[in-house]
């Protein structure tokens, strides 16, 4: 690619404009974007020159302290923009050259998206990988290939050549379904609209899934920042890939986890705690596996990425010999007597192939090494074969239901870096300090002159995240957060306490939604709409608060949705709730179809089916705030 691949999700304030050399790949920028991403702490697309040299140092370019001072000598503002950052990274590299000839980026004249989509609404070219789209089409269609509706409507296989992916996507049918396979009963698909025999749906239907597809790949952590219903009817192909990768990368992760395969404990040290190991990236874990399984087999190789390291396919020809089933074995090591590379590659995958986990990569995507790509493949080779020892008995740290709400929540706000672990990650005060700035935008109450940030050094490093901890309890304290026996050291040590502020955001960040001449509404308000709601509409429910225990059928929710659209509920589908697998089955309509009208819930059903008054409050906030939009 000769320019940076646009598919990534951007947050606020990247502008990409920069002609990037042919010595720096399209994976490569990913890897540096990730670096970059943990100095801007602000999120704002920026780090500070004060930051530079410790940025690009961890990018493997160590630049000596004077000469980054001269560099920094062309930033008067005291900050580079990713594409600047960029553009130093790439001249320090390729040419070793420092201060004459690195200068801020110039800004390009606006371009359009090739291919009849639409204008482009910032200063960027847009561009893709031809290998992701490949790839991504070839997952489709095996995640997918059982499902009788997409066959009958001949939606499935989608064909490879030119842009049938993004028309593939255009009614919203696949991309709601691939959610589900991905996070499983998070859309009630009887909740969809689907064409009649040879019938097309109208776009008012077609908005409809779209809108439900997005709200429910918010619901599993996806950021969806700039992208709508339209950009997904219109098939505009940097959003749509984005968009599937995200869906696509949290399917792939969610299983490697202790719970999934207890076996991941052999990859701590005698040092390491399993605390540590939740907090660790599926990336981290998934290369410490594929070390573990080289040692089994007795190979050197020590895999820190996936580009550089596995682009002579030697990793990937023994991680196949390690990992093989008996039944489907033995796999040779035949391909590595090959010089050139792609033949290898292709011996390698026809072994792959062999049991069955040929996905994402073809021969090309090793030898150039796509990032993107084989991390795919790795962590789907992982989960089909993870062949770890047991390890006997040990207490296996579970992530509770309403730990990974948060989490989900947080990531779908665009955390940088995304929250694996919420005791572990929010540990240097950062993400948090970058929440409460996005939930009270854009009059933002964060001060940055008062953030510690990155790197923190070894001596007065954790006393820096402390302080960070400190700042974001008082954040809180001033937006009228009940913060009692809680301080930045309970934050700071991972306490359990630290769920009770993120909850109190979550809430902050809701309600915010829902004012009245400037004031939040409180919670005895949102009862009284939902229940005049209700009777104004006709219906026969009522609530008496979150607690109560009629809300356990869902039966209040799913009128009030109708009451809200009248029409849109199927009333035929709607149980009895006679016995827990009913009552589930009505939660589960109930949130997909709030999701539908544009609730953007992150509740899951056993929240209402056991009513739990944090998750059903926001339920019905989210449902109010729909409400006051369709009457003004």
């Amino acid at each position: 690619s000769s320019g940076i691949n646009a598919e990534w999700p951007l947050r606020p304030g990247y502008k990409l404009y920069f002609e990037f050399s042919s010595a720096m790949s399209a994976d490569s920028i990913e890897e540096y974007k990730e670096v970059f991403e943990k100095f801007d702490v602000r999120s704002e697309g920026k780090i500070t020159t004060n930051s530079l040299g410790d940025a690009l140092a961890q990018c493997g370019a160590r630049v000596p302290a004077f000469k980054v001072r001269d560099i920094c000598e062309s930033y008067k503002a005291g900050t580079l923009s990713f594409d600047e950052f960029l553009k130093v990274l790439n001249q320090v590299k390729t040419k070793n050259t420092f201060k004459d000839n690195i200068k801020p980026v110039e800004e390009k004249k606006k371009v359009q998206i090739q291919g009849g989509h639409e204008k482009s609404s910032s200063w960027v070219t847009h561009s893709y990988a031809e290998e992701e789209k490949l790839a991504f089409v070839d997952w489709i269609n095996f995640r997918l290939e059982k499902d009788e509706f997409l066959k009958g409507q001949k939606l499935l296989p989608i064909a490879e050549e030119d842009d049938a992916l993004f028309k593939a996507l255009h009614n919203g049918i696949i991309l709601n379904k691939l959610v589900n396979d991905s996070v499983e009963d998070t859309v009630d698909e009887r909740a969809l609209n689907y064409p009649a025999p040879n019938g097309k749906l109208s776009i008012f239907k077609i908005q409809e899934n779209q809108t439900l597809a997005l709200n429910s790949c918010v619901a599993i952590g996806c950021n969806v920042v700039n992208i709508d219903a339209g950009n997904l009817m219109e098939g505009t192909p940097h959003l749509c890939l984005g968009l599937l990768w995200q869906v696509i990368r949290i399917g792939l992760m969610a299983k490697i986890t202790l719970k999934d395969c207890p076996g991941l404990r052999a990859l701590l040290d005698e040092f390491e705690s399993l605390e540590q190991l939740l907090a660790m990236s599926p990336e981290e874990i998934l290369c410490r596996w594929v070390n573990y399984q080289l040692n089994k087999v007795g190979c050197k190789r020590v895999v820190k990425n996936f580009t550089h390291d596995i682009k002579d396919s030697e990793v990937y020809a023994h991680l196949l010999t390690a990992v093989c089933p008996e039944d489907k074995g033995p796999l040779g090591l035949e391909a590595l007597a090959v010089q050139d590379l792609t033949t290898r590659a292709n011996m390698v995958l026809e072994n792959a192939n062999q049991i069955d986990a040929r996905s994402f990569v073809r021969a090309r995507d090793i030898v150039t090494g796509n990032q993107k790509l084989n991390l795919a493949f790795v962590a789907n080779l992982f989960n089909m074969y993870p062949a770890m020892d047991d390890q006997g008995e040990f207490e296996i740290i579970e992530e509770t239901r309403e730990e990974k709400t948060m989490r989900n929540w947080m990531n779908s706000l665009g955390a940088t870096p995304r929250v694996k672990y919420i005791y572990e990650d929010l540990k240097d005060g950062l993400a948090l300090i970058q929440l409460f700035e996005k939930i009270t935008a854009p009059n933002s109450v964060v001060n940055w002159k008062k953030v510690n940030t990155p790197p923190f050094k070894a001596l007065g490093g954790q006393m820096k995240q402390i302080e960070n901890c400190n700042y974001a309890i008082s954040l809180g304290q001033g937006l009228g957060f009940v913060i009692v026996g809680i301080d930045g050291k309970n934050i700071h040590d991972g306490d359990k306490l630290t769920l009770a502020v993120v909850w109190q955001m979550m809430r902050h960040y809701t309600l915010s939604m829902l004012t009245h001449d400037g004031k939040i509404m409180k919670d005895n308000e949102i009862i009284k709409w939902c229940n005049e709601t209700l009777e104004a509409a006709g219906k026969t429910t009522s609530i008496g608060g979150f607690k109560d225990s009629r809300i356990a059928d869902s039966r209040p929710v799913i009128d009030l949705i109708d009451a809200i659209q009248p029409g849109q509920i199927n009333y035929d589908l709607v149980t009895a709730a006679s016995n827990d697998d009913e009552k589930f089955l009505n939660a589960r309509y109930a949130i997909t179809m709030a999701r539908k009208i544009g609730a953007r819930i992150f509740a899951l059903p056993e929240d209402i089916t056991e009513v739990n008054p944090k998750m059903v409050m926001t339920v019905f906030a989210c449902l109010m705030s729909v409400g006051f939009a369709k009457t003004k």
